[in-house]
């Protein structure tokens, strides 16, 4: 930060803090500023130790509202509108599928908005949400969405014309939110923790496949496991979720569930595999770059952030269709050994903690 911008008042505010991707970039920012109040809907109480106790919540914290929180969209973006903000010159808010942008930040004060992804529900995903809503009762989340989808749209457009600046997270949310917000923004890309995952000389040898994360449908592990039971090659699938149960049943005997397991391990499975695979179409993806901070490469679907990291015969490959079939095709013609770890790894610290720091003081002081 510049001299310019030393003694500002900050304040943070983020949807919800209780776990996820988003909740690294408000880690990362209480670093940057550790005296900044966060003001959120809702957060747990492990994030809310992780932050050092200057979370600040309201209303919605309490019963019955935690319980409902995902249910109730409505009353948080009025939670969000009455903050008062007044005593703060800079205020970046973490928004991805909450109403963190609904805040009201008043000239000369600028609001800059770190956004994770245009909300899924009323814009990219709508239809794949009233697929499978993920909540029950299904036909009730259904009738809610299509009753409400129009005025929440029309409310959510309205808050991001009251951004001052926006920063996307990768060039595929970059495009929506051109697309869905008709506005311009910087692409900075969420931090990684890339030291931890570091490839080493001493790395193991590398054998099978690894996929890892909450297993819940958008993922589409599922792919990844009848893609790796067809071609009979080896796959642990690490983590657990709602569709762990339905994994299992399509596994063959080349598949290995490791459920939920420490750090450590985690990076060494990163580091003995030959390749990470990624079926999902995601925002931006961390797990996939933590794979490349281990110089694992990565075989990606072509679209969402993936397109950003994956460097087709540098640091992976892409599939072209969010099928199995094409993702064998993919598999089938995988060559592990023209990679290069080391480079592979070396290219993955662009996506480092420090360099997210750097990046955002520099955007910031030039806002200003």
């Amino acid at each position: 930060m510049s001299k310019k911008g030393s003694g500002l008042k900050v304040a943070i505010v983020h949807d919800w803090l209780y776990g996820g991707g988003a909740e690294l970039v408000v880690q990362e920012l209480h670093e940057m500023f550790p005296e900044a109040p966060i003001y959120t809907s809702y957060c747990s109480e492990q994030w809310r130790k992780k932050l050092d106790y200057v979370v600040v919540t309201g209303y919605l914290q309490k019963w019955p509202f935690s319980q409902l929180r995902k249910f109730l969209p409505v009353l948080r973006q009025q939670w969000f509108k009455k903050l008062n903000l007044s005593q703060f010159d800079v205020v970046i808010s973490s928004s991805g599928n909450g109403e963190a942008k609904f805040i009201q930040v008043k000239k000369p004060a600028i609001h800059i908005c770190y956004c994770h992804t245009p909300t899924h529900f009323y814009w990219r995903k709508y239809d794949e949400y009233l697929k499978t809503p993920g909540f029950r009762p299904e036909w009730a989340i259904r009738l809610g969405l299509k009753l409400l989808v129009k005025p929440l749209r029309r409310a959510d457009y309205a808050a991001a014309q009251n951004v001052d600046y926006f920063i996307a997270n990768s060039s595929h949310i970059q495009n929506d939110i051109q697309k869905y917000y008709g506005q311009e923004s910087t692409i900075i890309h969420p931090p990684v923790d890339t030291e931890d995952f570091k490839h080493t000389d001493t790395a193991s040898i590398r054998n099978g496949y690894v996929v890892w994360g909450r297993h819940v449908p958008y993922k589409r592990f599922d792919l990844a496991v009848e893609a790796c039971n067809t071609l009979e090659l080896p796959l642990t699938v690490i983590g657990e979720g709602p569709v762990t149960k339905k994994l299992k049943g399509l596994a063959g005997p080349t598949i290995t569930f490791t459920g939920r397991i420490p750090r450590n391990e985690l990076v060494g499975y990163a580091h003995s595999a030959q390749a990470f695979l990624f079926p999902a179409e995601e925002d931006f993806g961390i797990a996939p770059v933590e794979a490349l901070a281990a110089g694992t490469p990565v075989i990606a679907y072509k679209s969402g952030g993936a397109l950003d990291y994956v460097l087709p015969g540098k640091t992976g490959e892409f599939f072209t269709e969010q099928t199995a079939l094409s993702l064998i095709e993919s598999l089938a013609n995988f060559e592990a050994r023209k990679f290069n770890s080391a480079e592979i790894s070396a290219y993955a610290t662009k996506f480092s903690a420090k360099n997210f720091k750097t990046k955002m003081s520099e955007f910031i002081s030039t806002c200003l």
